[in-house]
Order: structure tokens, then C-alpha cells, then sequence
């Protein structure tokens, strides 16, 4: 694995990759930083409330250019927990709506992630550890639902067996994503991207060590990619077609695991030919029994698997993964090892992170932030220049300039 990036040696005279518009079909991004889904189990009912609106509004103010919501469910049963996010039911589409017109207000682009859980279903949250839905978890309002995966294996000793999924099952899981995939438009999503990493259905059945099945949607690599192709046609053919697709996967399993990067290569290329715009880099996810290391977290850790995928199945890639620095991610852009940057928990510690990188690289006009905050900003800017100079007039005519209004010595 490639070490992380240098610190830049870019000209600070050369304008920055990362805070430079890029153009995706009709859809052009402010920048190249993505706020990826960080899921908040604050969802009712499958939709979301003031927590999104806040939590996802803050990150559009802060800077970055394109906002995920969460992993949302595209049927009730796909959920991981009662408190997911979820786009099952037209209810939905204008609690959703309400939180993209204000991200676009903000000049970020609204984007969602689908996904279906499969046999990670039924569970307590992550702060509850994941634990599966018991019985008794019923008299709290928390009743236990069967999971379906491509075989009926459980994801541990402790979870109960999933049901295996017929054929009719895996057409009604298509045309769920469909569905969902036409409620997005409606609820004003201008990206849409595809689950199919983390362990979750569509991984599942990528993986040998979970998928068993001895029909066309098992086996072979190519059989055990059917599905995930089959799914994001169908999804490509009701997304508008002027409007990115992109799809998560694990490029490596982690530990326990079989996929590999290789497999990954051939799944990109597949998804190219689907239609898909951009390939969301990450990795893990599946548990089982097979000797493979685990993949080693350090700054920068899953970029080399973008670099691989953009280079070897010629399809644009998102990296993500410990990339914290604003000359780190300068130096992936510059270097062409990925086209976006993605963050998540990074923004959740700094949500003004894009706008703190813009002037590091050098960017020194608040432009990313809402002209209330950056007005503000640039005078205080202003004011600070003030106090090494002397207070002349001059210096007041440059201050004024810097701050947009007339400013004059106080009385």
C-alpha cells in the first residue's frame, strides 16, 4: 500500500484542484470535497427531522460541495435498525425536500446514498453494539423482523439465520431501489449513489464467503456480480439521465474476507458500462472465517484502491478514509490517484473544515461560507490588518474595500 501524500509542493500561485468545480453530466460541484453519509439513528419512521436538517445544513455552510444524507433504506425490512433513514414510502419525499433546498441554498449539492442491509437487519444502533433485536426487545416497540441475504448464513454466531432470497425477492428488492431512486428525484436529490459496500446486501452477494448460491446469482465472479449490475441498470434507467450515479464498494473485504482488489477492478468496469459516473472507494465489511489481513487504518489508507480502480477499470473514483489535511487531499487531486475527496468523521469534529483548507491552499476570501458569516469574516480580516498599520485614512479606504461597506474612525 502506497504511503500517505507529502505535504504540497504546489505553487501557492497555482488555484487549488480541491477547490476547483467539477462537472458531473448536468450536476457541477463548488468544489471537490464530498461530505460522505455518516448515518445518526435519529430517523422516524424511515424520515428525518430538524437533527438532519442541522447536521447536514452545517456542512453545506461550512464548505463543502457536494452533502450526502445518510444510508437510506429502500424498504422497511433493509433497514438495519428502527431509527434508519428510509425512502419507502412517498410520506417521505417532503421531509427530505425541506433539508435539500436548504443545502442548495447553500450552494451544495444534495445527494443520497440507497442501501438494503440484507442479513444486517434487525439490530440495536451503534451505540446499543450492534446487538440483534431479541423477542423480548418487542415490549419496548422494538419487535424483531427476519433479514433476507443471498444465502442463509448469519452474520454471526449471535445474530439469527437470515432467509435466502428467491428470484422473485431479488426482483422485488430491484424494483425497490427503483422506487426509491423516483423519490429522490422527487424529494430534489441532484446525486444519487448505490450501497453496495460495508457487508450490506449487494456486498453479500459479491462475497464467496456469503454468497452460496448454486444459480445464476451464485458461483462465478460474473454470477455473483449479476445482481449488483442487474440492480444499478434498473436504478441508472430511472435516475435521470442527465444527473450522477455513483457506487460504494469495498475494494477488499478486510479481515476475514475474499473480495479482492482485482474483483473490484472487474465490478468497475461492469458498473461503468451500467452507466455509473463515479466509484466510491472503501473497504471491509464482511466477517467469515478465510485468512486475509486486515487493512491497515493509516492517513490516506483506502487511496491506493482508487488510484487502482481509476487507473485499471478507467472509470472516475472518490477516496475516502483518514484524509484530513488540506495539502493531503490537494496532493491525491493533483497526482490523479482519485476525483473527489470524501469525509466524514473529520466533519464531524470540523465542519468548517473546507473552508479552514481553502486558506491554507491559499484561498483567502471566505467565498465558501454564506455571505452573512464571510462579510463578517473578511472585516474582521480587515480590522486585524489595521492594528499593524497605522489608522490613516488610506487604511480605512483599504479596510472599507476589504469589507464591502463604508467604514469609518469611530467617533
Amino acid at each position: 500500500m502506497a504511503d500517505a501524500a507529502a505535504p504540497s509542493q504546489h505553487p501557492p500561485s497555482q488555484h487549488p484542484l480541491l477547490f476547483t468545480p467539477l462537472a458531473l453530466r448536468s450536476v457541477t460541484t463548488r468544489n471537490r470535497i464530498v461530505a460522505s453519509p455518516m448515518c445518526q439513528y435519529r430517523s422516524e419512521g424511515g424520515a428525518p427531522n430538524d437533527w438532519q436538517l442541522v447536521h447536514l445544513g452545517r456542512l453545506a455552510i461550512g464548505g463543502c460541495g457536494i452533502v450526502f444524507g445518510e444510508e437510506t433504506a429502500v424498504e422497511a425490512r433493509g433497514r438495519k435498525t428502527y431509527t434508519c433513514a428510509g425512502i419507502w414510502d412517498d410520506r417521505h419525499i417532503s421531509a427530505y425536500r425541506r433539508i435539500n433546498e436548504f443545502l442548495l441554498t447553500n450552494n451544495a449539492v444534495p445527494a443520497i446514498q440507497l442501501g438494503h442491509a440484507g442479513r444486517k437487519a434487525s439490530c440495536h444502533d451503534a451505540i446499543g453494539g450492534w446487538e440483534p433485536l431479541r423477542p423480548d426487545d418487542a415490549a419496548n416497540g422494538f419487535a424483531p423482523w427476519t433479514a433476507i441475504a443471498p444465502s442463509a448464513l448469519a452474520q454471526t454466531e449471535n445474530h439469527p439465520v437470515p432467509r435466502a432470497m428467491t428470484e422473485t425477492d431479488i426482483a422485488d428488492v430491484i424494483d425497490a431501489f427503483v422506487a426509491a431512486a423516483r423519490r429522490a428525484e422527487a424529494a430534489g436529490y441532484e446525486i444519487l449513489e448505490i450501497h453496495g459496500a460495508h457487508g450490506y446486501l449487494l456486498h453479500q452477494f459479491l462475497s464467496p464467503l456469503t454468497n452460496r448460491r448454486n444459480d445464476g446469482y451464485g458461483g462465478s465472479l460474473e454470477n455473483r456480480m449479476r445482481f449488483p449490475v442487474e440492480l444499478t441498470r434498473a436504478v441508472r434507467d430511472q435516475w435521470p439521465s442527465d444527473k450522477p450515479l455513483f457506487y460504494r464498494l469495498s475494494a477488499v473485504d478486510g479481515q476475514g474476507g475474499m473480495w479482492g482488489i482485482d474483483d473490484s477492478i472487474a465490478l468497475a468496469a461492469a458498473l461503468k458500462d451500467c452507466g455509473v459516473d463515479i466509484i466510491d472507494c472503501s473497504s471491509g465489511g464482511i466477517i467469515g472465517s478465510a485468512s486475509m489481513s486486515t487493512v491497515p487504518r493509516l492517513p490516506a489508507f483506502q487511496v491506493p484502491f482508487a488510484e487502482r480502480i481509476k487507473r485499471e477499470a478507467g472509470i472516475a473514483t472518490m477516496a475516502v478514509g483518514l484524509i484530513t489535511e488540506a495539502s493531503q487531499a490537494e496532493d491525491i487531486l493533483a497526482a490523479g490517484r482519485a476525483d473527489l475527496i470524501a469525509m466524514a468523521r473529520e466533519l464531524m469534529w470540523f465542519a468548517d473544515w473546507p473552508a479552514h483548507a481553502a486558506r491554507e491552499l491559499g484561498l483567502h476570501d471566505h467565498s465558501l461560507m454564506p455571505e452573512g458569516y464571510a462579510h463578517r469574516l473578511r472585516l474582521r480580516d480587515a480590522q486585524a490588518a489595521m492594528e499593524i498599520n497605522q489608522p490613516t485614512p488610506e487604511n480605512y479606504d483599504i479596510l472599507s474595500g476589504l469589507a464591502g461597506i463604508r467604514v469609518t474612525p469611530d467617533p
